[in-house]
């Protein structure tokens, strides 16, 4: 038995490795708490394996224990891994092979049903350089980058994404070293993953859950409602809904997009939970209230 949990929920899937040695413990003694691997699953694990290996020549390996299976890695942002899984070998079957169903109640759970998105913070000059792996090695495309304004700065993103918004990520840099995304750098001591967005079909029922439990929430200022009155002609018992639960609102068209961030972990890592109603994007137009805001909370931390 290893010092490792997996909590699950719909279809995500996040592991908390606590042991006193092996890779994860390695990499929380050099860069602190935060996300060391990522897992994607891919038509078929071990041919995406041989073209990473020929994109970046950074095969990973360790020792394969009893129970365990040998799931092909390649070192990726940060020195971070990326772990390549498949249905079409007992990689399928990793859940069930490497972890004990504890038996506990699903009772609690929140409605979140799969990762909508993983944003990873890095140093401007090695964006090209993720942007051509990510979209040599996967069936991803780009989008239009956009800079967003933070207090510190313009920190540059770009968003990349499979047809079917099955694997959306975006990479987040800046040439100046004031703005959340270069301290991010400086305090993980290297790029990596700043937040994960979950989905969610239903925002407000998330949050109802998510209060029962105590999660805290990104505090919104209160402007920012008055601003989105003005843009949006929202009505106002759906304003004052999303006003107290610090929900934030986009619209293209008649696409919605609802979403709410966590209070930062140890000032650098988050989680965002997101409802999209047929919508696109990613908030953009929000990025630099969000940004404001957790820059705000960490000066009164």
């Amino acid at each position: 038995s290893k010092a490792v949990a997996r909590w699950c929920q719909g279809d995500i899937n996040l592991i908390v490795n606590c042991e006193k040695e092996g890779f994860a413990h390695s990499f929380h003694l050099m860069h602190g708490a935060g996300v060391c691997a990522l897992g994607l699953k891919v038509d078929n694990a071990a041919a995406t394996f041989e073209r990473a290996t020929q994109l970046l020549d950074t095969p990973f390996r360790q020792a394969v224990g009893p129970g365990e299976l040998d799931i092909p890695s390649v070192r990726g942002v940060g020195g971070s891994l990326v772990y390549f899984l498949d249905d079409t070998s007992e990689l399928g079957r990793v859940w069930d092979i490497e972890f004990d169903d504890t038996g506990e109640s699903r009772a609690n759970a929140a409605g979140l049903t799969r990762v909508d998105h993983i944003s990873q913070s890095m140093h401007y000059e090695e964006m090209l350089t993720w942007l051509l792996f990510y979209t040599s090695l996967l069936d991803l495309r780009k989008v239009a980058p956009q800079d967003v304004v933070d207090p510190g700065g313009l920190v540059t993103s770009q968003v990349i994404e499979a047809p079917d918004g099955g694997l959306r990520l975006v990479l987040n840099a800046s040439q100046s070293t004031r703005t959340q995304s270069s301290r991010f750098l400086s305090e993980l001591f290297g790029s990596g993953v700043q937040h994960i967005a979950l989905a969610t079909d239903d925002l407000f029922a998330t949050l109802a859950r998510f209060k029962q439990a105590g999660v805290r929430l990104l505090d919104i200022p209160e402007n920012y409602y008055d601003d989105l009155e003005a843009k949006m002609d929202l009505p106002a018992e759906r304003l004052e809904a999303l006003r107290a639960a610090n929900v934030l609102y986009d619209r293209d068209g008649d696409a919605e997009y609802l979403q709410v961030y966590t209070e930062t972990f140890e000032q650098r890592f988050f989680f965002e939970i997101v409802e999209r109603r047929a919508y696109r994007g990613y908030g953009a137009a929000n990025a630099s209230v969000r940004l404001a805001a957790q820059a705000r909370g960490e000066a009164l931390r």
